[in-house]
């Protein structure tokens, strides 16, 4: 048997062969937790191992199969009743292949059940974008909304952020007021950040167009952030961006 393993300070019973799947998850959820998973991949991931559990029931960690886990991925594609999409398909085994991985490289299990299961290439359709008289309008409504008789500056900066850098919706949240520097007018730019220490090689110092900073002076003397750039949520934004396209 495996040698018996305690992967959580102070977590018992110590994980082995013998550990039902849903103890083993919730040692998972820390080692990703402490290894700093995105929070959008430790959903996933324990979304993907919660339907598992409930295919599988609560079955020890050493009995699982390459048979038990190919059979989950035709339930998977074929048995729920609605089509997997690939994409979600390809995550799923990639959750079985990290989790099980972990538990192989622990000396949990003797053997890693996923390990044969072969990754099938997925095709993801390119993304839509922008023409540029779609660009060119979205503009002109920006900067009507922050000309009017109750102007916001909020719809023009956040478009003209995006456009000229590329940046994620969840990048644009972090800015943060020290990662801009406008110090020269005729050459603005910022520095995106990542707190998690497992993204810290996409920071990045981007340069910002010079028609921005008036905008953005408008912008904070309108909403006077203290911290951040835009202090609201992610779902604000969207509805920023819904209501200006």
């Amino acid at each position: 048997m495996p040698e018996q393993m305690s992967l959580l300070p102070g977590y018992e019973p110590r994980l082995d062969a013998g550990t039902p799947l849903s103890k083993a998850v919730e040692a998972f959820k820390g080692y990703m937790e402490r290894e700093g998973f995105t929070e959008n991949t430790v959903k996933s991931f324990l979304w993907d191992l919660g339907l598992l559990k409930r295919y599988l029931g609560d079955k020890p960690v050493g009995k699982i199969s390459t048979a038990d886990l190919k059979g989950f991925m035709d339930y998977i594609l074929h048995g729920r009743g609605k089509p997997c999409k690939p994409k979600s398909y390809a995550r799923r085994l990639t959750t079985l292949k990290v989790f099980f991985g972990w538990l192989y490289e622990a000396k949990v299990i003797a053997e890693d059940p996923a390990a044969p299961i072969p990754h099938k290439p997925v095709s993801t359709p390119l993304p839509r974008v922008l023409t540029e008289e779609e660009i060119a309008a979205l503009e002109e409504t920006a900067r009507q909304m922050a000309s009017g008789p109750e102007p916001d500056y909020r719809p023009l900066l956040l478009l003209k952020l995006l456009l000229s850098t590329g940046m994620k919706k969840s990048e644009c949240l972090n800015v943060r007021l020290g990662d801009i520097d406008t110090a020269d007018p005729d050459n603005p730019g910022l520095v995106v950040r990542y707190r998690n220490p497992r993204m810290q090689h996409k920071e990045r110092r981007l340069a910002l167009p010079a028609e921005l900073v008036p905008i953005l002076k408008a912008y904070r003397e309108q909403y006077r952030p203290s911290e951040r750039l835009f202090e609201c949520t992610g779902r604000n934004l969207e509805y920023v961006l819904h209501h200006l396209a």
